[in-house]
C-alpha cells in the first residue's frame, strides 16, 4: 500500500519558486526533492545553489537535497554542507540521462563503471553523517546491467533506493521495465521507491495492486501535467479551470518577482506548459505555439487562448506515451 508520495526533481522546473507555489496551492507531496547540484572543485556553493538550498526559502517544505557527482570527496563535502543547513537526508543522483551529464561520468553515466561506483560507496559510507538515499536507473544500455548494480547497492545502508526502471539510453521514452523492478523488489536489502510513468490515479492504483509491499512512489512529470494529482491520490478533488488559472498566474507572477524580469518568468512558464498542456483536450496546436513563442506577450496570449478555448480533462493520461 502506498503511504509516501515523493515529488521528483526536474531541473529547470521544480525549483524553489515552483515548490513554494505548488505546495501552497495543491500540496499532497510528503517530500520534495531539490533538483541536483554538482559540487565544484573549489567546494564553493554557487549563488544559484545557495538560493535552492536556503533553509529560509524552503521553510515549511519537506525537502531533500540531491547531489550529482562521481567523486566521493565532493559528495562528502556536499553532505556536510546540507547537514549544517539542517537537512536530515541527502540524495545521490544516478538517474539523470542527459548526454552532457553522462559524458562526465555523472548521473546515469556513473552506472557504466560499477567498480568505480563501488569504491565511491566505500569511501562515502565510511564517513558520511547523514542518511544517504539514491535515485537510479537500471543501467546504461541494457536492463540486465541492474543485476550487478543491485549487488553493489545491497552492500550499503541506503536509506531508500528509488528506481526508475529504464536505462539511460531510453531517456524517458519506451518501455518501463516493471519486471526488473519486481526482480529488485524481491532481492533488495534496502527500502525501495518506484518512479516512472505514474500519471493518473489509476496508474498508482494499478501499481499498488501489483506491488503491495512497496509503500513509496516518486512522481514528477505526472504531477506537473496534473497539479492536483497528488491531492487526488489522497482522496482530494480534481483541479478546476479557475484554480488552474489562478495557479499559472500566481506562478508566473512569482517567477517575475524572483527574477526581477518578465522574460525569464515567461521562459519558466513555457517549460511548465510543456507538461501542463496535456491536461487540456486538443492542446496540440497550442503546444506548438507555446514552443515557438519568443516574448512574454506571446506567452500571455497563448496561455489566455488555452483557458478560453480548450476543455479541461480530468487527468493527463497518455501525456508521455
Amino acid at each position: 500500500m502506498i503511504q509516501r508520495y515523493d515529488f521528483a526533481p526536474l531541473d529547470g522546473i521544480t525549483k524553489v519558486v515552483f515548490r513554494q507555489v505548488y505546495h501552497r496551492m495543491f500540496g499532497g507531496a510528503d517530500r520534495y526533492f531539490i533538483p541536483f547540484f554538482s559540487p565544484t572543485d573549489q567546494h564553493i556553493l554557487t549563488k544559484r545553489d545557495q538560493r535552492e538550498l536556503d533553509p529560509a526559502a524552503n521553510a515549511g517544505l519537506p525537502v531533500v537535497p540531491q547531489v550529482m557527482t562521481c567523486r566521493a570527496p565532493d559528495f562528502l563535502w556536499a553532505a556536510e554542507i546540507v547537514a549544517d543547513m539542517g537537512y536530515t537526508e541527502v540524495n545521490l543522483n544516478l538517474g539523470c540521462p542527459s548526454g552532457t551529464v553522462t559524458a562526465k561520468g555523472k548521473g546515469a553515466g556513473f552506472l557504466a563503471k560499477p567498480e568505480e561506483l563501488e569504491r565511491f560507496f566505500d569511501e562515502v559510507f565510511a564517513a558520511v553523517k547523514l542518511p544517504v538515499s539514491i535515485k537510479t536507473r537500471l543501467g546504461v544500455k541494457e536492463p540486465e546491467e541492474f543485476e550487478r548494480l543491485l549487488d553493489i547497492y545491497n552492500r550499503y545502508p541506503i536509506a531508500c533506493l528509488t528506481i526508475h526502471p529504464r536505462v539511460q539510453k531510453q531517456f524517458y521514452k519506451g518501455t518501463v521495465h516493471r519486471d526488473w523492478f519486481a526482480w529488485a523488489a524481491e532481492r533488495s536489502r534496502n527500502p525501495l521507491c518506484y518512479n516512472g510513468d505514474l500519471v493518473t490515479v489509476e496508474d498508482c492504483t494499478v501499481f499498488a495492486v501489483d506491488f503491495p509491499a512497496i509503500d513509496a512512489v516518486m512522481i514528477g512529470r505526472g504531477a506537473i501535467a496534473d497539479p492536483a494529482l497528488l491531492r487526488k491520490l489522497r482522496g482530494g478533488v480534481p483541479t478546476t479551470r479557475q484554480e488552474l488559472q489562478t495557479f499559472t498566474r500566481t506562478l508566473y507572477q512569482s517567477y517575475q518577482d524572483f527574477y526581477g524580469q518578465v522574460g525569464p518568468a515567461a521562459q519558466r512558464m513555457k517549460e511548465v506548459w510543456f507538461f501542463l498542456i496535456h491536461l487540456f483536450e486538443g492542446g496540440e496546436r497550442h503546444d506548438k505555439k507555446m514552443r515557438r513563442l519568443r516574448t512574454p506577450g506571446e506567452y500571455e496570449a497563448v496561455e489566455a487562448s488555452i483557458f478560453q478555448e480548450l476543455p479541461l480533462r480530468d487527468h493527463a493520461a497518455g501525456a508521455f506515451g
